[in-house]
């Protein structure tokens, strides 16, 4: 960039900045706490159109009247607030992809000296996190990502047009990218223009992630796109399932967190399968074979039991066969109280019952 271009934005951003911190001081000295620079001017990687990101934190919902959108010299201009609960404390505990806006943020104003502290602890937060190894915390964090990647998918697969299906499969690049990020235990240091050279040295990425994100890019057609976004999404699931099976301490059963289980399968399922098979109800066998399901792969996360395919049996057509294999997958449940020397509560009187249950 000539110098002299240089100097002249320059110029303008010290001018805009003075205008900001000067009304701060004037009408909002309880109400602004920080401002600070980030944005292409504080990394470096501006040009001559590039606008000025001022965060400018406030302590009370009066400070958002400093807020102001214009357009100066064929450049446009957003002013606005940062809140301390709802995108430093966020940022500061690496929930937010544009972390860099608090780790780099350039300090230009500051009310007083505690909005100043409270400022660099939540810095020195975020840089502790950042330091850390990847492990567990990472995937936590990128699971809410990978979640609303799925659900711009969704979107993609309903909508019609295809701009909207283009739209739903933007927003999907932009999750999944967040949540390889966070799979990294990394954050984004400049704009998007920069993501895909961010992204490229990162130890943890999909494969071929960036020829599928292209992929999206120079979809055609409505099935182009969509196919693309489900590559694109089915690599994130596959990464993040890959490091959690080796990352994620995953629970075992033991005769504790075993308890009552087995008990539980048979109040809330068993007979319901004898008599919805027995009915020949297709509709209630159908929905209690889900939510013999939930409650299994529930036991997988929670208690660390085997995986138990239940829906694979399940036959509108064959409704005793289902029965059947629900039963077998019952026994082999109840092979996981046997390994750990757990007995079934099961009484054949009440009286019995009453004396266990009472501490007779």
């Amino acid at each position: 960039m000539q110098e002299t271009l240089l100097k002249q934005l320059n110029e303008k951003n010290e001018r805009l900045i003075a205008m900001v911190i000067e009304r701060a001081k004037r009408d909002f000295p309880e109400d602004i706490a920080i401002i600070g620079l980030s944005g292409s001017f504080a990394t470096g990687d501006f040009h001559e159109k590039s606008d000025l990101d001022l965060i400018i934190i406030n302590n009370t919902g009066n400070g958002w009247n400093i807020s102001a959108g214009f357009i100066l010299e064929d450049v446009g201009y957003d002013i606005y607030c940062t809140p301390w609960d709802t995108r430093i404390e966020p940022q500061s505990r690496l929930e937010s992809p544009m972390v860099s806006c608090l780790t780099n943020m350039k300090i230009l104003y500051s009310a007083k000296p505690e909005d100043l502290e409270k400022l660099q602890a939540y810095q020195r937060q975020a840089l502790d996190e950042l330091a850390k190894p990847v492990g567990p915390a990472s995937l936590e964090r990128a699971l809410p990502y990978i979640n609303n990647a799925k659900q711009f998918y969704v979107d993609a697969m309903l909508a019609d047009d295809i701009g909207p299906v283009r739209y739903a499969a933007g927003k999907l690049s932009f999750e999944v990218m967040n949540a390889i990020n966070c799979l990294n235990n990394n954050c984004f240091q400049h704009g998007y223009r920069r993501y895909l050279e961010e992204l490229r040295p990162l130890t943890f990425v999909p494969d071929g992630f960036e020829k599928t994100y292209m992929d999206i890019v120079n979809a055609r057609s409505v099935d182009e796109i969509r196919s693309a976004a489900l590559a694109l999404l089915k690599g994130a699931v596959t990464l993040y399932a890959q490091m959690d099976s080796e990352l994620v301490e995953h629970p075992v059963p033991t005769y504790d967190n075993l308890k009552g289980t087995y008990e539980e399968l048979w109040c809330n399922l068993r007979n319901k399968v004898i008599n919805s098979t027995r009915t020949k109800d297709k509709s209630y066998a159908f929905l209690t074979a889900v939510n013999g399901q939930e409650f299994l792969d529930e036991m997988l996360l929670y208690k660390g039991t085997p995986r138990f395919d239940v829906m694979k049996h399940f036959s509108a057509e064959h409704l005793e066969s289902f029965r059947d294999r629900f039963m077998e997958i019952m026994d082999e449940y109840l092979e996981e109280y046997k390994k750990v020397g757990r007995e079934v509560e099961r009484y054949d009187s009440f009286e019995e019952l009453y004396c266990a249950y009472m501490g007779c």
